[in-house]
């Protein structure tokens, strides 16, 4: 007989509740649904599904990375949802329309175009830019967001590390202030959901899954870079952003203590993703359309000019897969909508002890996988090794970086074309100077309340927003992580590969003679050393 004592606990409960779906009929799984909400809050009444449909959401930054992903599985797995109004820019020129028709031409909707061709027509533009005031939104639009909307998902903000502080702040906390300003008028708002970062608090060695006081306070931050000149605010800078290594950090700090603000206002969930990866799944497995963090560090590599890499053996890769990531940002905005808390909801979307790897152990992998799925056009064979330190990086990188670039710049220049290897590698430098306080130190991401997530939802919602990384195939999705870069970042046709792996394989011959060469030549000039030193003595 089952206690009443053991229904209260949770492990039970998920286990009664799942007995029930899987072995009863369709109305004993509503019975149970609404058996858990009586006796706890663990297992909402609603289903995920259910809770979308008919909603209008409002999505910032959804033509990058996660947005495109969040669009996507909106759709395909919430069909029944209303509306998904997405913000868009004027950018290079392109108008909010023709990005919009790029956007809806991305591969990642290939797979719902397949399931329902008509799913994109719930895509609603609202052209406007988080750095124009009121967002840039037009009186039509603005009043059609107000009186709609229910869901609003603030995705908007720069990855970039080197980003001077004024415009780091500008886009990723001002911006957000605008986003907050309307959402607060929306009359029927259920949910706003902020994503940030687990390293906005990067100075801290564990980062819990609960709000943080940032360094300064956000709005006289925002004043300051607002009348503040280039000069003055430069200075300032490195003294101003302290501990934090760059100014991105510094400012999703910022940013999360601005939203912090808002509490009680209206239910608020900070969604925290560590470093995005390509996808273990969906849409596609090895999904992805930039090349941010590690991603960058494998194209890289893969074309030939990455060589050397400072990595401390023992740091840890805190990695997310993006479709996880999007995964656990609807469940938590469900709970959130569901059960409206009184403080904001923190989840730190992490994998940390769930499966560690290393930087030098993903190295291994990649490796193995980079001349399976060789790109067609590369400058040297890829050979990148991790250095554990830092002045055998320093070596390693001043012969197989830079003296390379300046002699192929050289030949260029005999050759009377343009130069462009030296500031390729100053770009790479740069790059790798600003990965080093990453890739050389661990941090203890608390994730307990997102590993929690797939136990808040039936089996069947696990299985369509699956969040679980344990159980995957590591070297199976490296691999997809490899080939990903090659077929949906470099848009190389697959029919390619054969003729990339003939040149992958000269490359390779070349490569051992060239080391052969040099180890010789140093071989020999250590000899004449010591022979000059012996005649002299």
């Amino acid at each position: 007989m089952i206690t009443s004592k053991l229904l209260l606990e949770e492990g039970a409960l998920i286990s009664f509740r799942r007995n029930i779906i899987c072995y009863t009929c369709r109305w004993c799984c509503v019975f149970g649904r609404r058996f858990r909400s009586i006796t706890t809050s663990i297992m909402p009444s609603l289903g995920i599904t259910e809770y979308y449909a008919g909603k209008a959401i409002f999505i910032t930054g959804a033509t990058g990375f996660m947005g495109k992903v969040l669009v996507e599985k909106l759709l395909r797995s919430c069909p029944e949802v209303k509306t998904i109004y997405i913000l868009v820019r004027t950018k290079k020129g392109q108008s909010p329309v023709a990005r919009l028709d790029k956007f809806l031409k991305s591969r990642v909707f290939e797979k719902l175009q397949a399931i329902d061709p008509k799913a994109c027509n719930k895509i609603r533009l609202v052209p406007g830019d988080i750095l124009q005031e009121n967002l840039g939104l037009s009186v039509k639009d603005e009043e059609e967001l107000l009186r709609e909307c229910q869901i609003v998902y603030n995705n908007a903000a720069c990855v970039s590390f080197n980003l001077h502080i004024r415009l780091a702040v500008k886009m990723n906390t001002l911006g957000t202030q605008k986003v907050l300003k309307l959402a607060e008028k929306m009359t029927k708002l259920e949910v706003f959901v902020h994503v940030s970062t687990t390293f906005c608090h990067d100075d801290l060695d564990v980062v819990e899954e609960k709000l943080y006081p940032s360094k300064h306070n956000p709005q006289d931050i925002i004043n300051m870079v607002d009348w503040m000149d280039d000069e003055t605010l430069t200075a300032l800078q490195p003294e101003l952003i302290k501990p934090y290594p760059n100014t991105y950090g510094y400012s999703k700090c910022l940013t999360e203590s601005l939203v912090s603000q808002y509490n009680g206002k209206f239910p608020i969930a900070i969604a925290r993703p560590s470093i995005v990866v390509p996808s273990l799944k969906e849409p596609m497995p090895g999904w992805l359309d930039n090349i941010n963090g590690p991603s960058g560090v494998v194209y890289a590599a893969s074309r030939g000019v990455l060589r050397t890499i400072y990595c401390k053996d023992t740091t840890k890769l805190d990695t997310i897969c993006v479709d996880l990531a999007i995964n656990a940002i609807i469940i938590l905005t469900f709970l959130t909508g569901i059960e409206k808390p009184k403080d904001i909801r923190v989840c730190n979307l992490s994998q940390y002890g769930v499966k560690d790897i290393t930087w030098v152990e993903c190295r291994e992998h990649w490796s193995k996988y980079l001349s399976k799925y060789p790109l067609s056009l590369v400058l040297w064979y890829p050979s990148a090794t991790a250095k554990n330190y830092k002045w055998e990086h320093k070596i390693c990188e001043f012969f197989t970086h830079l003296v390379p670039a300046y002699l192929i710049d050289l030949l260029l220049f005999l050759l009377g074309k343009k130069t462009f290897m030296v500031r390729i590698i100053d770009r790479l430098t740069l790059g790798l100077e600003v990965l080093e306080y990453y890739n050389t130190r661990n941090w203890v991401f608390k994730n307990e309340y997102f590993k929690s997530l797939k136990h808040r939802i039936t089996r069947e919602e696990d299985e369509t927003f699956f969040t679980d990384f344990s159980n995957a195939d590591l070297d199976l999705y490296m691999e997809n992580y490899v080939k990903g870069i090659r077929e949906f970042y470099c848009k190389e046709d697959p029919s390619t590969i054969p003729q990339a792996k003939i040149l992958h394989k000269r490359l390779y011959y070349l490569h051992v003679i060239v080391n052969i060469a040099f180890y010789a030549l140093c071989v020999y000039f250590l000899y004449w050393i010591v022979k000059k030193v012996s005649l002299v003595v």
